[in-house]
Order: C-alpha cells, then structure tokens, then sequence
C-alpha cells in the first residue's frame, strides 16, 4: 500500500481519507513509545480473557476500557496530524470505540463489515466514523493484517461484499498507522503463524453520535482528571454545540473538579 510520511500536511492525508476510504501515513510512533506499548499491553493481556463470539474471534484477545488500563496510546490520540484530519473529516468528534486487539495464532478471519454500521442513519450519509489502527507488530497476510474492499465506502446502500470484490491485505509496520472510513468494508485477517499479532485501534465518531464504549463509566473519574484536556474531551467531557452533552446545566469538564 501507498504510505505518506508524517511531514504530510493534514490536508492531503484528509483528502487522501475521503477519496479512497483509507491511507497509511508512517512516523507516528517513535521507537520508544511503541516499546512501551508493546510492554505495558503484554502487561494487561495477561489477564485478558479471548472473545466471546466469531466476531470479537474466538482466539483473539480484546483490551476493552483501554485508557484506563494504559497511559501508552495518550499521545498517539491525541496526535496533532490524526486531530487536524478529523477536524477536517469529522468536526466535532469524540473517541467511540479504543481497543487493544491481539490476534492469536490458528485465528479465522473476521466477518467483513462496516464499522459505522451500528449507527441506523439513512445512506449515503457524510462522513461520522473514522478509525485509526496503529500496529505494533509488522501486519503480514499470514499473521492476520487487516483485510479490506477498496472504493467500498461509495458503495451505494444496499451492496455488500461478494466474491468477486477485490480484497486488499494492510500490510504496515509498527509506528504507522491506518485511517480509514466507518463506511469502508474491512475485516481482521486470519493468522496462520505461530505467533500473535498485536495493534491497537483508536475509532472516532461525531460527538453527537453515542460511543460504542461508555467511557464515563469505563474510565474511572480518578483517572481521567489525570489526562490532558484533549483527551478528557475525547473522552466524552466536552459539549457539541451548542449544549448537547451538558451536565446538570453545565460543561461535563466541570464535573472532574467535584467530588466523586
């Protein structure tokens, strides 16, 4: 796949996003962040039990709440580039679904589906997810990099994939990392190794959608007054004007100054 470097102006990444539903841009994780990501997730996946169901994959471990489990993606969601491409995309946006995803080895591939799917809005609609999936392993067809139809985002309505659509392998290494639409039909690879294969996804919705994720109630008050603003506001302690999301009248930031 074509990959653009950091330096690329937020602009052309945005452009790139919306035109062909997906682009890679390198250089976003420094060797250090990514080690201690790889160390301190090794850390929570220990207790991590596997899915429940063919979806979530029954040999692959989710790290639900992820940001109050690990202070090692703050930086990355809140990275000045993937803020300046969702103002663009998105506006008004919040975090809706971050989860730390290790495939393990013998696991099938995922179904293929939209992520903005669990939304019931009319189609076509602009633009109200996007996801960002940043690995921390090298992403390989073997080990089960993530699967998608290209140029599926402007399919109209009622298509879905057939065997005769061209599924693509996002190979990437890890510092890298993948946006790609709501509306882009994709899914987790099957990992024939013997190894796992470990990334992280950071989605965003528009902030007057609901979070697939409660982050109120997943990320202890506590914790979240230790964040930086920005991402107390992805979070879901912000307002979308004018006023949706208040609190007893009041901007939710304001809450973290109370007593619990």
């Amino acid at each position: 796949m074509p990959v653009l470097p950091a330096t690329t102006p937020a602009a052309d990444v945005a452009r790139r996003l919306t035109d062909d539903g997906y682009v890679v841009v390198s250089g976003l994780m420094s060797d250090d962040d990514l080690a201690a990501a790889r160390a301190d997730l090794a850390r929570v996946l220990d207790t991590t039990p596997t899915g429940r169901n063919p979806f979530e994959g029954f040999a692959t471990q989710r790290v639900y709440a992820l940001f109050a489990k690990t202070r090692t993606f703050d930086r990355a969601a809140t990275h000045p580039l993937l803020l300046d491409v969702l103002d663009q995309v998105l506006g008004h946006y919040q975090l809706s679904a971050p989860v730390g995803i290790r495939i393990g080895p013998g696991e099938r591939a995922q179904i293929l589906h939209r992520d903005d799917a669990v939304y019931p809005l009319p189609q076509p609609c602009p633009p109200v997810v996007v996801n960002t999936m940043w690995p921390l392993d090298e992403f390989t067809k073997a080990n089960g990099a993530t699967r998608f139809i290209p140029g599926s985002h402007r399919w109209a309505p009622a298509r879905t994939p057939d065997s005769d659509d061209e599924v693509a392998v996002a190979t990437m290494s890890p510092g890298s990392v993948m946006f790609y639409l709501g509306s882009l039909w994709h899914g987790g690879g099957a990992n024939t190794t013997s190894a796992p294969r470990l990334g992280v996804i950071l989605e965003y919705a528009a902030a007057w959608l609901r979070p697939q994720e409660n982050h109120c109630l997943a990320v202890p008050r506590s914790v979240v007054r230790e964040l930086p603003q920005r991402l107390q506001e992805l979070l879901g302690y912000n307002i979308y004007p004018p006023f949706l999301g208040y609190v007893d009248g009041t901007h939710p930031r304001r809450v973290l100054t109370a007593g619990d």
